[in-house]
């Protein structure tokens, strides 16, 4: 399986501090095993799943697309305003 992430993903994953990235990376490794764990949204966001996980107390979501063999990163986030910024960026 190839796994890629968006730079938008990439550029929240390098601003957590250390006691943030072992349940973080927990929970990357969560998708990578088994990627239909995520919900998957309805409507707008039909082509979206998201992980819901607790990170240091706090409602974290990641966002992630696959298709076939492709497992993408979208958006790491805690739910304040996760669904409108997708939205906002990704559809037309």
């Amino acid at each position: 399986m190839q796994v890629e992430q968006t730079k938008q993903f990439s550029k929240t994953y390098k601003k957590l501090f250390a006691n943030q990235l072992p349940e973080t990376n927990n929970a990357i490794n969560e998708i990578i095993a088994d990627p239909e764990i995520g919900e998957k949204k309805q409507g707008d966001l039909s082509w979206l799943r998201v992980y819901k996980f607790k990170l240091l107390g706090q409602l974290t979501l990641i966002g992630y697309t696959f298709d076939k063999d492709i497992l993408t990163f979208i958006a790491l986030s805690s739910h304040e305003n996760f669904y409108r910024d997708i939205k906002r960026k990704y559809n037309t």
